[in-house]
């Protein structure tokens, strides 16, 4: 019938794919056949219609004509069933992916409102707004009746232009020869109508004209269009994006599909986010994402279905003899497409993830986190949040085996690692993964053992390096940032709270408690209350041994001179040693109030911290317990 040889261009800027079903007389889905659904006109008709192309054949799987009435239904985010009138059976399409899903219902929604529409024009306006039943010639004398027609329309109008539009096939290729004339001619009123019609036809917000004006035949052209912007000084958009934007084919892409589909998705992000910024609405915004979250799940399945391409990316990652530069390119490119593919559905994003854990990435990035790269390293780091953030289970798996031991490692010393103006939690979120006492007891049991052993005193080593001494003397090693000593209370309370049994052997007997407590001499308060929590953390699990080393060694004697040394100032410090000794008291933790009165009594500044009654559990507001159980 000459459907798929119309739909061949089509094919390359909406392509969905899908399995096709019908309802048969038993009241069972029969399996018709999995193809790539596209909108498009029947041949020699105006009327738009549902193609379905079979994938291995180019056979006609489908050809439905949309139609007014409310038949359609959207079912489970990726099915659409129906009713076909014609045939008098029972119809649906399931989507492999969401994105392809909306993207089609969306279309045929339009479809649906133009033709109302067009049947009320019809009946209502017939003979009488003539002007509404066509479009003006494209022609320099017209501009003015066209841009009137695009931007001074009702909504109900505006759905009537983006009909007449859509039917005048001509009217984009006439309109870019007319632009193209003005620049020539250097005609600066006809070049700036055009930039407001154009402009106008983006604010229609039609699914269909995007698909058009987005073409790679098109796209550029219209970029040049809204260039004519007398409002603001003129920018050449289209000298830029040609001259230049570089796109780096980190592996070749051989897909033309593919390609375009890159390229398209740029330019429309250029236009949403530069070009256009200023004017757009919210609904032509949200379309904008729509149409790019689309591209990019297609992108991303093109790619991943080639194993070609998979496998290439992987052997020049992990080939010693790929040079410095294209290894960068590399990594970059792989921390791109794992960001992608968040535009697959779940299922298919845990397995294409899988798929990459077979193709060893965990040891690619344990070969990037020991670059000297700082950016790199980062980039390496991004690509192991995206997997975290899918499947944890797979990253615990690997560092829970022998070879996954170095990259436990690697991340623990990229949360000591300054990184500058890009400093930031991952490796700290990261290692709170591995270590999360939910996770399996046999992959946690392995990465736990390693952490204690190889990396705890690591951990300390920093606090004591980075604070001074009793003498008022900083370490010889260099300080940390303030940040990272943070990072470092905050995976210690982390550590006590999912690993109580290892307070007794790892943090008692190496004098783990009175090494963060080093942190009460900095200056910088936040750090002084990340120590305070710490301590609060501990005595959480009200352990008599934890208490009685407490007391022994004395561990409150620094909170209370940093408490004392704070003054009458009410901040986070003064609330949070507040909130600690408030705690003892209510559970009534006799060897560590005991242990509070001996921590006064040596303090030479008690008498600087004034009693508030009330807060006292029966004692004498003038004892010096009361006073720091204020």
């Amino acid at each position: 019938m000459g459907a798929p040889e119309k739909l061949a261009a089509s094919n390359n800027s909406s392509m969905q794919r899908v399995k096709v079903y019908r309802l048969n007389d038993d009241g069972k889905w029969d399996d018709q056949g999995t193809g790539h659904v596209n909108i498009d006109y029947l041949e020699r008709s105006e009327d738009l219609s549902l193609f379905v192309i079979d994938e291995e054949d180019n056979e006609t799987l489908l050809v439905h004509r949309i139609c007014s009435d409310d038949i359609y239904r959207k079912q489970e985010d990726t099915i659409i069933s129906w009713r076909d009138p014609e045939y008098s059976s029972e119809l649906a399409l399931s989507f492999q992916e969401t994105t392809g899903c909306s993207y089609i219902w969306d279309n045929i929604c339009s479809v649906q409102r133009n033709l109302h529409f067009s049947t009320i024009r019809n009946d209502a306006y017939h003979g009488t707004n003539n002007e509404l039943r066509e479009l003006p010639p494209v022609e320099l004398s017209t501009l003015p009746k066209i841009l009137k027609v695009v931007v001074d329309s009702s909504v109900t109008d505006q759905l009537c232009v983006t009909e007449l539009i859509l039917h005048d096939q001509n009217f984009f290729p006439k309109l870019i020869d007319l632009f193209r004339v003005c620049e020539d001619l250097e005609n600066k009123e006809g070049l700036h109508m055009i930039y407001k019609i154009v402009k106008g036809i983006i604010l229609l917000n039609s699914p269909q004209i995007f698909e058009k004006i987005f073409s790679d035949e098109l796209i550029m052209d219209v970029i040049g269009c809204l260039e004519y912007d007398l409002e603001t000084p003129h920018v050449n958009h289209r000298n830029f994006l040609n001259e230049h934007v570089v796109f780096k084919e980190a592996i070749p892409i051989k897909d033309t599909l593919t390609l375009s589909k890159i390229h398209q998705t740029y330019r429309i992000g250029y236009l949403k986010d530069f070009v256009l910024s200023r004017v757009l609405d919210e609904a032509t915004v949200a379309s904008l994402n729509s149409m790019i979250h689309s591209n990019n799940g297609m992108v991303v399945t093109l790619l991943k279905d080639d194993s070609t391409f998979i496998k290439e990316l992987f052997a020049k990652l992990k080939s010693p003899t790929t040079p410095l530069d294209s290894k960068r390119n590399l990594v970059f490119f792989l921390q791109e497409f794992c960001s992608l593919i968040k535009s697959l559905q779940m299922v298919q994003q845990l397995r294409l993830f899988r798929d990459l854990v077979n193709e060893d990435i965990y040891g690619v990035i344990t070969n990037i986190l020991q670059s000297e790269d700082k950016k790199l390293v980062l980039t390496g780091t991004d690509i192991l949040m995206f997997s975290v953030n899918q499947d944890p289970t797979l990253l615990r798996s690997y560092v829970s085996r022998k070879e996954g031991v170095p990259l436990l490692g690697l991340l623990v010393k990229g949360m000591l690692t300054d990184f500058g103006d890009n400093m930031h939690c991952q490796f700290l979120e990261i290692i709170r993964s591995l270590l999360d006492s939910f996770s399996s007891a046999g992959q946690r049991d392995a990465i736990v053992e390693v952490f204690y052993e190889k990396h705890l005193d690591q951990l300390i080593n920093v606090i004591t390096s980075s604070c001074k001494n009793i003498n008022g003397n900083q370490g010889f090693q260099a300080s940390a940032k303030p940040e990272i000593l943070l990072n470092i209370c905050d995976l210690l309370c982390f550590c006590v709270l999912h690993h109580p049994y290892r307070i007794k052997c790892n943090f008692l007997l190496n004098g783990v408690l009175d090494k963060v407590l080093y942190l009460t001499r900095r200056r910088e308060k936040y750090l002084v209350v990340a120590a305070v929590r710490f301590i609060r953390t501990l005595i959480s699990h009200n352990d008599e041994h934890l208490a009685s080393y407490i007391a022994k060694n004395n561990i409150f004697k620094p909170i209370i001179d940093a408490f004392i040394s704070n003054g009458n100032r009410y901040n986070l410090l003064n609330s949070a040693v507040l909130e600690l000794f408030e705690h003892i008291r209510k559970e009534n933790l006799k060897i560590l109030l005991n242990d509070e009165e001996d921590s006064a009594s040596a303090t030479p500044r008690t008498k600087q911290i004034h009693a508030k009654p009330g807060l006292s559990s029966g004692s004498d507001v003038s004892s010096p317990s009361s006073r720091y159980l204020v």
